[in-house]
């Protein structure tokens, strides 16, 4: 209850959303599952299963020579391998920032001297509540990786021709890798603003 939101009514205006319900069916330690209603002053509804998710930090590691470094690791959703940035849950009283350096560090091992925020975005607003924070992590020092008791990571250096061919072939499916590397090449690369 409290949350707000707004959705364009039929006449062009922006009419005002209140969640009047919320239910929580489901917790595990990633997310929770609510049932959850939002009204606006007309009686209009909108009624969904709502995943709950406190949020997650995406690293975009790029070395001197624009390498990128990508991680690997069985998803079970997806029933495969896949190479993507690395990426983590936000921690209770963390933010965005620091679950990045901390999640940078625990899964690849690397620490950075520049940081620089590329985007933020929801994957999936249809049902998932989950807010990805994209950084552009630069002036990379190596060290040993941390990774959680159930991850297994590889990690790779990939160039910026390999990466654009795996995501025109379908190989690199994931959508935050996608979302960062256009991210960067659009908004970053070449122009000096690595620092933070």
């Amino acid at each position: 209850m409290g949350n707000a939101g707004r959705r364009p009514a039929g006449n062009g205006k922006v009419e005002f959303m209140k969640i009047v319900s919320s239910k929580e069916v489901y917790r595990c330690g990633l997310f929770h599952v609510t049932e959850e209603c939002a009204r606006d002053k007309t009686g209009f509804e909108i009624r969904r299963s709502v995943v709950r998710h406190a949020g997650s930090a995406v690293m975009m590691a790029v070395d001197e020579n624009e390498r990128v470094l990508l991680v690997r690791q069985y998803r079970l959703p997806a029933d495969q391998l896949m190479w993507e940035l690395p990426a983590g849950k936000l921690d209770p009283g963390e933010n965005p920032l620091q679950a990045a350096r901390r999640e940078l560090r625990e899964e690849t091992g690397y620490r950075a001297r520049k940081w620089r925020r590329l985007a933020a975005y929801y994957a999936s607003p249809g049902f998932v509540a989950e807010k990805m924070n994209l950084f552009l992590a630069t002036g990379l020092i190596p060290g040993e990786a941390q990774p959680m008791d159930d991850e297994r990571i590889e990690c790779r250096w990939f160039g910026i021709s390999e990466i654009d061919k795996d995501i025109r072939s379908g190989r690199i499916l994931d959508g935050k890798t996608i979302i960062g590397f256009l991210a960067w090449q659009r908004y970053a690369r070449g122009t000096g603003l690595t620092a933070r």
